[in-house]
């Protein structure tokens, strides 16, 4: 038994909908996690669009939320919201405190709304309904049937963390309300944001399990895949200075360990598209954006969307075609 597949449940209908007989032209666009480094992905991406026509899109977190409306080519709407985006339009119960010293951003907990979520039974420290409602503001029922209608699969990643599975939902078998769900599940990292019930399992961000799902996008027949991964392709060797705190100790906990996975997951997506005989070309930031990708702010993140583009224009994919497979 392959043990991968025995763990993670995939969805198959939009690549029917597609069409077998046009498996070997796919080409999909994958984009990882990254919080509000996801302006970066849209300005690169809103490039790639303007020269390749793809029919696959799969993302994770960050990625999840940009996917729907790059498959509609909507990226004006899109990039009215990415460089607008608040911290209230996240949390409605935010769990720390942000503060603006010396041109950078001090954070702590914010003990006052831990308190309150405890009270309330909460397994989080803050909760992200707001970012839900976006999601519906955002990607409309008109949207959605736009993309239903379409020969573009869009897939979502999940983590499962009730069964230990990741998960990936495509719009082509899901309800509007469902997908919507999923969009924002998938951007949800906890426990600083809601931990999500759905159909009696607990749901979180789906960079937990897969921060950047290059295999979903070979499973779903592509033969081209373009990444775009919000972290820097050599690992910085920087020190920070000690933590302050226990929530920027969780913070960087976090960091380490999607950094970890997000290598692991670009491994295993190369070794799989040699095997596959699948051009990968991957697009990295050309440095750390940030060591805190939960803070919001229209500003930096116009900046980091203006920079995506740029760097499109002046610089190629870290990693070029792969012609041979594993023998």
């Amino acid at each position: 038994m392959n043990v991968d597949s025995s763990k993670r449940r995939h969805s198959m209908t939009g690549v029917n909908n597609i069409g077998m007989e046009n498996q070997k032209k796919i080409r999909a666009l994958v984009i990882s996690g990254g919080g509000s480094k996801g302006a970066f992905a849209g300005g690169l991406a809103a490039q790639l669009l303007q020269r390749n026509d793809y029919q696959v899109f799969v993302g994770t977190s960050a990625g999840s939320l940009l996917i729907p409306l790059l498959a509609l080519g909507e990226v004006e709407r899109l990039k009215n919201v990415f460089t607008n985006i608040r911290q209230r339009d996240i949390f409605n119960i935010c769990p720390f405190i942000l503060k603006w010293r010396h041109g950078e951003y001090t954070y702590r907990i914010n003990h006052f709304n831990t308190v309150r979520m405890f009270l309330r039974g909460k397994k989080t420290f803050g909760e992200s309904e707001n970012l839900r409602r976006l999601i519906h503001q955002t990607f409309t029922q008109k949207d959605y049937q736009r993309l239903r209608a379409s020969n573009k699969d869009v897939v979502v990643t999940v983590s499962n963390l009730s069964c230990y599975q990741v998960e990936y939902k495509s719009v082509h078998d899901c309800s509007y309300e469902d997908f919507c769900d999923w969009m924002w599940i998938s951007a949800n990292i906890v426990p600083f944001m809601s931990l999500v019930k759905k159909n009696g399992m607990e749901y979180a961000d789906g960079g937990l399990g897969n921060y950047l799902p290059l295999q979903e996008a070979i499973r779903r027949g592509a033969c081209t895949i373009d990444a775009i991964i919000l972290k820097p392709k050599e690992n910085m060797l920087n020190c920070y200075l000690p933590v302050t705190n226990a929530f920027s100790l969780l913070s960087r906990a976090f960091d380490f360990m999607l950094q970890q996975i997000s290598f692991d997951d670009l491994a295993l997506g190369h070794l799989e598209s040699m095997h596959r005989r699948v051009e990968l070309f991957c697009y990295h930031t050309p440095r750390l954006l940030t060591e805190n990708s939960f803070i919001f702010n229209p500003d930096q993140m116009a900046a980091w969307w203006q920079e995506g583009k740029e760097y499109y224009l002046t610089a190629g994919p870290t990693c070029h075609a792969i012609e041979q497979p594993i023998n």
